[in-house]
């Protein structure tokens, strides 16, 4: 199985590890803006062509899969460039720039009968799994309320990050809404159903930004913090709170309350812990069998991957939609709901998401 990869810096982390232990995956060719990267990345991992033109890459080579670990902006064009040219697609999160883009995405990803996947790596590692587990079981009973939070200092310091930074910049789809917050819904969704109405707001806390390598003041545009409350079609209440403004990281947290039981989950020791109703928290972490895997980075962003690939190399391979994972249409899913976070920050209002999809 032929794959291409466009966007070296995740893709070096994860992507390539990863796809080692994919049984006839072949990496052929891999794209970056920059060729040093490209060339960096291909040398590493023993792909032998490098390109610093996407397009040129897929003009060349007929890939059965493309991976997409682009800035956001590109995730629209680069996929639909790489639908046309006959590939199933791997694209990271957030979707899209907005809900029209994702819909399109969508579209023609079903249109052309393509195997699709967003990297929500989350959905395959175990401790969350479990927590999928539980509540389809039962064992929480009705599930009441979620608060999640994640909140760190990565971009406090004004002089830390540089001028054109695209992770602070709107108009590339920067931000921490769809960093993070993209992977707190798909959680969400994913354990809870679908979302029915959302308040919340992404604002930028330090615009004022300087260049820690040549001085100069610049303006960051995204969302530094973001933040909503969504209430769920079933009934449950998740508050999540996100910053990377914080003078201390303090890590992310979930907790999730229901009628018969608790659950937390901590990001800083991936301890999972229990309680039924009347009972002290129980640890019930699971371990990831492939984060033993040789050449796999630590990190359950990294090592989830691994199960990701997998999955969605299978499916390609048997010719079936992925029975595991987050498809376009969670991708499309997902992204109504920053959308609705945005809007209810301007307008200040609820909004529901499926409004939004209506419109798009």
């Amino acid at each position: 199985m032929k794959v291409g990869i466009i966007g070296a810096s995740f893709a070096q982390a994860a992507y390539l590890p990863a796809l080692r232990h994919v049984i006839g995956a072949e990496v052929v060719a891999m794209a970056s803006a920059r060729m040093d990267n490209a060339r960096s990345a291909a040398l590493q991992f023993q792909v032998p062509n490098a390109y610093d033109d996407w397009e040129k890459m897929l003009a060349s080579h007929e890939f059965d899969l493309v991976c997409i670990a682009t800035p956001t902006f590109l995730h629209e064009p680069q996929t639909l460039a790489a639908i046309a040219a006959g590939a199933h697609v791997l694209c990271e999160k957030p979707t899209a720039m907005d809900t029209g883009e994702a819909a399109r995405m969508l579209a023609a990803a079903e249109a052309a009968g393509r195997v699709h996947m967003i990297d929500h790596e989350l959905r395959f590692n175990p401790n969350r799994a479990r927590i999928a587990e539980l509540i389809s079981e039962g064992s929480l009973g009705e599930i009441r309320h979620v608060n999640i939070s994640n909140i760190g200092k990565s971009w406090a310091d004004p002089g830390g990050r540089p001028k054109g930074d695209w992770w602070s910049l709107a108009e590339k789809g920067g931000g921490r809404l769809g960093a993070n917050g993209s992977h707190q819904v798909d959680l969400l969704r994913w354990w809870l159903g679908e979302v029915a109405w959302v308040s919340g707001a992404a604002p930028v806390m330090v615009p004022d930004r300087l260049d820690p390598g040549t001085g100069e003041h610049w303006t960051a545009t995204a969302d530094d913090a973001a933040f909503f409350t969504a209430e769920m079609a079933s009934g449950a209440v998740a508050q999540v709170f996100m910053s990377g403004v914080a003078a201390h990281d303090m890590g992310n947290a979930t907790r999730i309350f229901g009628s018969q039981g608790t659950i937390t989950l901590s990001n800083d020791d991936e301890k999972l812990l229990f309680a039924p109703k009347g009972e002290d928290l129980q640890d019930i972490t699971v371990t990831d069998p492939n984060a033993d895997l040789p050449g796999v980075n630590a990190g359950i962003w990294n090592v989830s991957v691994v199960a990701l690939m997998q999955e969605l190399v299978s499916a390609i391979r048997d010719k079936r939609k992925p029975s595991r994972g987050a498809t376009f249409a969670d991708g499309l899913a997902n992204q109504t709901v920053l959308d609705a976070v945005r809007i209810s920050g301007t307008e200040r209002r609820w909004v529901r998401p499926e409004e939004i999809l209506a419109g798009s």
